[in-house]
């Protein structure tokens, strides 16, 4: 599913113009970078929760020519599903 047909189902679930569902979306999508960003979570209860964790330095290896690399150390978000969502797939 991309994001026209996330919409698209938004739209008609929550019975509001595509315009409105597309809106909602981009201000949830703004809101979860934002936290994170700041360096919270984002919870969604029955969903997942959004974090961010620290990855460290390592060193890696340029897979054309072999040579050893500095890779730095960074932040990624991360997801971990909750109880809910994981019911739901099994």
């Amino acid at each position: 599913m991309n994001k026209t047909e996330l919409i698209d189902h938004i739209a008609k679930q929550a019975d509001i113009s595509k315009a409105a569902a597309g809106r909602s979306l981009d201000a949830l999508v703004g809101a979860v970078k934002t936290t994170l960003k700041k360096g919270g979570t984002v919870t969604l209860v029955g969903f997942g929760t959004f974090a961010v964790t620290a990855r460290a330095a390592r060193t890696g290896r340029n897979p054309r020519t072999g040579e050893a690399i500095k890779i730095k150390k960074a932040k990624v978000p991360k997801f971990r599903p909750g109880k809910a969502l994981k019911d739901a797939i099994n």
